[in-house]
């Protein structure tokens, strides 16, 4: 065989055999640039960013695709375990549990607080609506890579049905939670509506923070391993195990405030507040100030002879963060998040999927 490199379908050539050049299959390259050439010729780059107004377009009339592919992955997520979909509600149960033995039984954080396993189980519900939404969407760009580089779509839509997967389950769990907020004494009320608008703004921020996230860890690679802990350790400081609003830091005031006023302390008080009257009832500054009463809460509210009484006295003291200006900032959180994410997010378009 010659020495010329040559173009031939697979199969092998008897020793001695030579191709005819009329065989050789050639290419001509054009004479002018090839950028040139791709925009005479109607042709683009197949991962491009587009304009903003044209991005939130394409999401819209893909919404039928991001909510079917959320529902199908719901469903297909535990299909091979035998309780199936009842895992979506018993993982957050299970957690519940072990927080109310150890820091209700245990180390007595229950002390002072009304209906402490109500309290409890709406925190981590709420909490853990979060904490998935930010974990599933952290991997969803670098699982998904085989989807985006045979498709083409706004990628925006991969951590949108992530966060849709978390907020289906969600429903799910507040069908459970609202039976034991009952079965423990609460009455039902025209503020359960309040869970509605409380939750939603909470699926704004789940999506903002989400495809913040989702750019994230498609370009770090240990981000995902390091999120859990983040997570964990925004848990301890938003209130899920303990009333923020009753923290005794007198000389401090604006760590309390702080803690109040971050996202996941304030979806969740938002959502206590709605389905559970024994916390509106309870809250530091829904009662005129009055020191003795306070004084009463502080010393036998937070003893093992508490009564419900005393434990409603809380109500009598001075608040941290004013609880009528929660919804403000819960609403200018989302707003934040959802401008931040997005922008950071769409500005990477392109560069999903590479390498």
């Amino acid at each position: 065989m010659s020495n010329d490199r040559r173009l031939s379908a697979p199969g092998r050539l008897v020793a001695g055999d030579d191709l005819p050049m009329s065989a050789v299959a050639t290419a001509d390259l054009p004479d002018e640039p090839l950028a040139e050439f791709a925009v005479a010729h109607g042709l683009r780059p197949s991962a491009e960013r587009p304009p903003i107004r044209n991005y939130l377009r394409q999401l819209w009339r893909r919404r039928s695709f991001i909510l079917a592919f959320a529902t199908a992955r719901n469903i297909s997520m535990y299909t091979e375990a035998r309780l199936g979909q009842l895992w979506q509600v018993l993982t957050p149960l299970l957690n519940a549990g072990v927080y109310f033995l150890v820091f209700g039984l245990l180390l007595h954080v229950n002390r002072g607080i009304p209906n402490y396993l109500a309290f409890l189980v709406t925190g981590v519900f709420v909490f853990n609506f979060t904490q998935r939404a930010f974990i599933s969407t952290s991997t969803v760009i670098t699982n998904s890579l085989p989807l985006i580089r045979a498709l083409q779509f706004p990628r925006a839509a991969l951590p949108l049905a992530y966060v849709v997967i978390e907020l289906q389950q969600m429903l799910l769990s507040m069908v459970v939670l609202v039976i034991i907020v009952v079965a423990t004494g609460e009455p039902v009320t025209w503020y359960w509506l309040l869970a509605i608008p409380a939750l939603l703004l909470q699926t704004v921020f789940n999506i903002g923070v989400g495809l913040f996230v989702a750019r994230l860890g498609s370009q770090v690679n240990d981000f995902s391993q390091l999120l859990p802990f983040l997570l964990r350790t925004w848990l301890y400081v938003s209130g899920v195990l303990f009333n923020i609003a009753t923290l005794s830091i007198k000389t401090h005031r604006w760590i309390v405030e702080v803690l109040q006023l971050n996202p996941a302390a304030l979806y969740i008080t938002l959502v206590r507040n709605a389905l559970l009257e024994t916390q509106r009832q309870s809250t530091p500054g829904s009662q005129p100030y009055d020191a003795q009463l306070c004084h009463v809460w502080a010393t036998v509210g937070h003893s093992a002879q508490a009564t419900k009484q005393s434990l409603l006295d809380s109500a009598h003291c001075h608040y941290y963060a004013n609880p009528h200006q929660l919804w403000y900032y819960a609403i200018g959180w989302s707003a934040f998040a959802l401008v931040l994410g997005f922008f950071f997010f769409w500005r990477a378009e392109a560069k999903y999927g590479r390498g």
